[in-house]
């Protein structure tokens, strides 16, 4: 951060702006009549904050949200029997996107996400994470500990863009048990065991909870040191990374229970966009050959209309936010625990990992401590009294390029949180329960007001990095 909470950039175009002003004043005061005006409302703009956000960059946002109106990019709809090669897309940033199955070289297959404008390729790892409830504290300290060096290892694979982990919870549909128990009782079996065991089928499910634990790894071939000429040895490449990647995960404090399968991934986007399938979507996965029975044409919505503040879609309607500021103190492993957990609604929390290389992280950190010192030496001028804010600040800094100079990673961090209801009425208690949940943890959440399409995209396993996508559109 620069002066007066703007970024290092905007700091030197502040300052650079400031000395046009001296000079005008200086050699042709008359200039003053043009400059003062633009740099004034420019000035207001990027210092004049909403909810921590400078009002120049809402009144962007505003503009390019009322162009999608005008020109229907906020609407979706799909036919149900329509012939045209485009017919089954998905919508908003999932539209480049299609769906792969790929041997994984031990007899199985494993589904991969391929964006076909930017050539990504994204595979999905599932996993089971042991609980720290149960463990020792020294048990998760070492797992935090492998995570974090798991974390670095990203920065000497310049393959892997980033890494999306993501916990989705959602109540139990049931479907599960009420399988098992038709195919465990027998017509013979007496009266009163068959209406006990209906009993648990009708009332268990209310309270148990489905939950879903995946890492999301997205491979950019273009940046690999092998060099592939075509998507057959792009995807060959990715497995060998895969490998590598998931053999490190188990001390982690997780069991990897493989790669998620095509049908999988199609069943995970087709449940998020209407939860009351999950249930029969379950069922399907369960059948031997539902590679055949789910497909990508199978996962998107037939309608979708994005709102300001929410996003309707088939058979619900969903919230998305990104995380606005991190906790300002140290964190434990258990920080995220109330966030995570299972829920009266659907929700899914998804932590972002961008890797930075581990040449460039160096030189980060070290900007980082010299815009500390800067600022100090600002306020030493100014007459300021430093505050235990930019005290934090300029210690963490200085941690950090300790931390980095001894091995470790240095990764940008972002989070993205969505839940879903079934029922309209029901939106600001779920809203509620999902914004008390952060707080709790200290983690200011900030809706995703006009972005709630790509927010709800991105906790999906489909490789979607919202401030990439922001860096290629042209608007």
């Amino acid at each position: 951060m620069g002066l007066l909470g703007l970024d290092t950039t905007s700091t030197f175009i502040a300052l650079g702006a400031a000395m046009l002003l001296v000079l005008a004043a200086a050699t042709a005061p008359q200039l003053l009549i043009y400059l003062l005006p633009p740099m004034a409302l420019a000035g207001g703009l990027a210092l004049i904050r909403v909810g921590g956000v400078p009002f120049g960059r809402i009144v962007l946002a505003r503009c390019r949200w009322q162009w999608g109106v005008l020109r229907g990019h906020t609407r979706y709809r799909a036919g149900v029997v329509v012939d045209h090669p485009r017919a089954f897309q998905l919508p908003g940033v999932l539209a480049p996107l299609t769906l792969l199955s790929a041997e994984d070289g031990y007899g199985g297959r494993y589904g991969i996400v391929w964006d076909r404008r930017t050539g990504l390729l994204t595979a999905t790892l599932r996993l089971v994470p042991t609980s720290t409830w149960l463990a020792d504290r020294s048990d998760a300290d070492n797992w935090v500990a492998a995570w974090g060096g798991w974390l670095a290892t990203l920065g000497h694979t310049p393959a892997v863009r980033w890494v999306s982990v993501t916990v989705e919870t959602a109540p139990e549909p049931g479907s599960t048990l009420a399988d098992a128990v038709d195919r465990a009782v027998v017509a013979t079996a007496p009266a009163p065991a068959r209406a006990i065991m209906s009993e648990l089928v009708r009332s268990a499910p209310a309270a148990a909870a489905d939950v879903d634990t995946r890492v999301s790894i997205t491979f950019d071939p273009k940046a690999s040191s092998a060099r592939p000429k075509d998507l057959l040895e792009a995807v060959a490449e990715l497995g060998r990374t895969l490998d590598g990647l998931a053999s490190r995960l188990g001390g982690c404090g997780v069991s990897v229970l493989g790669r998620a399968t095509a049908a999988e991934i199609a069943g995970t986007v087709r449940t998020a966009f209407d939860p009351h399938v999950r249930g029969e979507v379950n069922r399907l996965l369960a059948r031997p050959g539902s590679q055949e029975i789910l497909g990508w044409g199978d996962a998107g919505p037939v309608t979708a209309t994005e709102h300001t503040g929410h996003y309707e879609h088939d058979g619900g309607v969903s919230v998305s936010w990104a995380w606005h500021e991190p906790p300002r103190q140290n964190v434990r492993s258990d920080v995220l625990a109330r966030l995570v957990a299972p829920g009266p609604f659907p929700k899914r929390v998804t932590l972002q990992y961008r890797a930075l290389p581990a040449a460039a992280a160096s030189r980060v950190l070290q900007q980082e401590v010299n815009a500390a010192a800067f600022r100090a030496q600002f306020r030493r001028r100014t007459g300021r009294d430093e505050t235990a804010r930019d005290s934090w600040d300029s210690a963490r800094a200085r941690q950090a390029a300790s931390e980095e100079a001894m091995g470790a990673g240095v990764c940008l961090v972002s989070m993205y949180a969505t839940v879903t209801v079934t029922d309209p009425a029901e939106l600001r208690r779920a809203v509620a329960q999902v914004e008390s949940s952060a707080d709790s943890a200290k983690i200011r959440l900030r809706r995703l007001w006009g972005g709630q399409a790509a927010g709800f995209a991105t906790t999906l396993p489909c490789g979607i990095c919202p401030s990439e996508v922001s860096r290629r559109l042209i608007h």
